[in-house]
């Protein structure tokens, strides 16, 4: 007997919508936690120092402060969610605790905190970078309206509302105490605020702006007359591509005097945080210089017989390396981007076949030469006008197709079925997917950067629900191609069923269809949006919904004008090619999360609009899928008949 598609929308549904709810949450209390944690880790690791030395206390108050602050690590550490290194970090915080308590020596301590943290944010990874490079001039002026007043004018702590405050404004012009912090520490404590002292959270702030002041405030201590040495230092290839947007936010001026001397740490620390752009005029050389760094590590690890280390480094060559410039590759050379994509992936496979070393290598080479195409191709600074409208257009009409053909047929089956009081629904699902990629696009943009692991298992498990949802839609859907006679069957049947509450549900597969594009969508628009001209990008996207709208009405229109045999029939086949279509999407995209294995089929042809892609486990799986549809259509149209007479 076949399952009414809207209890099989309520059966499916249900756990995504527990999910949709509650993992959020949860989620960004975990983040909470773990910024908080961090932030007292660093806060040790700096401070400290003023409360012990030679193994006695010497400030009794920021002692105290001390051991509360790595209790609270101690148990922030105990709350978060359990992953494999949970031991260790728990291990770790009780340590450190301990030495505090036996008041060991601050190296000591700020080296245990600093790796602490190291360990914490690898295992619940937060923001730690600003989407775009922050804005020094505007800190400035943040910091005249929000900070001056305690901070002085300065920076030296001594503003006129300072006097009584207990503990005193931080001295920003204190080098030895600022070598001690990255831009990221004091973008935590402006974001947080501090425990214990008249320094106030700014959430009130956009993130942008609490950025761009923790960039001026970093810099107050470091002379601007170095800034020109800092310049000119970066003029030397060798040393810039080690200086990207995450290493100017995450390291410390102290750290870098360690690798590059006192002179040149300051110097460059003093230019870079006066112009934070130039730490990001070579991210994508950068990224893909991770991917060949992290392919070397795997060559290495393979040549040494451990296979499963080799695996997880050239899975994190795509997914830390290669993932963040395919967006903007794509658009700008999509046939590159794809040699890349698959050249990667059949390392991957290669290693999981237990290739030779030499034939690996050999990959692995061929790759780098890639890398090199790709890292010319991106250093364009602009697209052109016309890519950039082009671009915008084939991946609107690519990513909206899809969609669209799915909420139309649903449309037009609920004309047919003359419940035009359930098109509400279908509506509102369409539409809050549109305002929630709205958000997502903002979040993005502004507040945080998605992974490439979380890109690709949104898309993955996205596509794999979506396509077990058609495919009964569609068996379903020709059980009434031939069922003309008995429309009036088909019509009170139908009603009953989405009287049942199910609207929601119905809600529910528009939302998921729909946002799983507008997902894809956004990452691309993302990536082009600031490389050209935005008229031109706003230009192609009108075109393609232009383009969209057009298709949809004819369709709508045609779909009138069918015999409902007719169009049950039309309309199933319909949904059973994107079903296909959405099965090759999800295997592809958890291949590439790393979730499902990745078998090379050398010469197999790739279409990315049909979901085909030239892996084993690809074409199994759809193969497998229209291998039920094509059983449940043969199932479905001899039950037909007999099920009428019944009734």
């Amino acid at each position: 007997m076949l399952v009414c598609p809207t209890m099989l929308l309520r059966r499916l549904l249900v756990p995504l919508i527990v999910y949709v709810i509650l993992i959020p949450s949860g989620a960004i209390a975990s983040e909470k936690t773990v910024a908080t944690t961090w932030r007292l880790l660093d806060y040790i690791a700096v401070d400290y120092r003023e409360a012990v030395s030679n193994g006695a206390v010497k400030n009794k108050q920021e002692y105290d402060e001390m051991v509360e602050f790595s209790a609270t690590v101690t148990t922030g550490i105990t709350t978060l969610p359990i992953t494999p290194k949970a031991p260790e970090l728990r291990e770790r915080a009780g340590e450190l605790q301990r030495f505090i308590q036996k008041k060991a020596a601050p190296d000591q301590i700020a080296s245990q905190a600093r790796a602490l943290a190291a360990l914490l944010v690898r295992e619940h990874p937060i923001p730690l970078t600003p989407t775009a490079p922050p804005n020094y001039e505007r800190g400035k002026i943040l910091y005249e309206q929000q900070c001056a007043s305690c901070h002085g004018a300065k920076g030296a702590g001594d503003g006129p509302a300072s006097a009584g405050l207990d503990p005193r404004p931080i001295d920003f012009t204190d080098q030895g105490r600022a070598n001690e912090r990255s831009v990221f520490a004091l973008y935590q404590v402006i974001n947080q605020g501090l425990e214990g002292t008249s320094m106030r959270s700014y959430p009130d702030l956009p993130v942008e702006d609490r950025w761009a002041l923790a960039t001026y405030v970093g810099a107050v201590a470091y002379p601007e007359d170095q800034s020109e040495a800092g310049r000119q230092l970066l003029a030397n290839p060798e040393l810039r591509i080690r200086v990207d947007l995450a290493q100017y936010v995450s390291a410390t001026p102290a750290a870098l005097a360690q690798e590059l001397g006192q002179t040149n740490a300051m110097a460059i620390t003093s230019y870079l945080r006066r112009h934070p752009d130039a730490a990001s005029a070579r991210e994508s050389e950068s990224s893909l210089t991770t991917a060949r760094g992290l392919l070397r590590k795997s060559m290495g690890a393979y040549r040494s017989g451990n296979t499963k280390t080799a695996k997880e480094f050239a899975l994190a060559a795509y997914l830390d390396g290669f993932e963040p410039v395919e967006p903007l590759l794509a658009a700008r050379d999509n046939p590159l981007m794809v040699k890349i994509e698959g050249a990667m992936a059949r390392v991957r496979s290669g290693i999981a076949a237990k290739s030779s070393p030499d034939e690996l290598q050999v990959q692995v080479d061929a790759l780098d030469g890639l890398f090199t195409e790709a890292e010319r191709v991106l250093s364009e600074k602009k697209t052109s006008s016309a890519s950039s409208f082009i671009a915008a257009l084939t991946i609107l009409l690519r990513e909206g197709l899809e969609a669209l053909l799915i909420v139309v047929a649903i449309i037009a089956l609920l004309r047919k079925a003359e419940r035009s009081e359930m098109l509400p629904w279908v509506h509102a699902g369409w539409s809050s997917a549109l305002v929630v990629g709205a958000v997502t696009w903002g979040l993005a943009t502004w507040v945080i950067t998605i992974s490439g692991t979380s890109r690709e298992l949104t898309e993955g498990f996205g596509s794999l629900l979506a396509a077990l949802i058609l495919v009964w839609v569609g068996i379903w859907m020709h059980g009434k191609s031939n069922a003309e006679a008995w429309q009036r069957y088909v019509r009170d049947k139908l009603g009953f069923a989405l009287s049942k509450k199910s609207a929601l549900f119905l809600l529910g597969l528009v939302f998921l269809v729909v946002y799983r594009e507008v997902f894809e969508t956004i990452l691309f628009f993302a990536a082009i949006w600031n490389q050209g001209s935005t008229v031109s990008v706003l230009a192609g996207a009108a075109t393609a919904a232009l383009v969209l709208l057009a298709i949809g009405w004819a369709m709508l229109r045609y779909s009138l004008r069918l015999p409902i045999g007719k169009f049950f029939r039309y309309s199933s086949l319909l949904i059973a090619v994107l079903a296909v279509v959405l099965m090759g999407k999800a295997v592809s995209a958890l291949q590439e999360a790393g979730y499902l294995s990745v078998t090379w089929l050398e010469g197999a042809m790739r279409v990315e609009l049909l979901g085909i892609y030239p892996t084993l486990q690809g074409i199994v799986a759809q193969i497998a899928i229209a291998t039920m549809l094509l059983i449940g259509f043969v199932i479905s149209g001899r039950s037909a008949y007999p099920s009428s007479i019944k009734s």
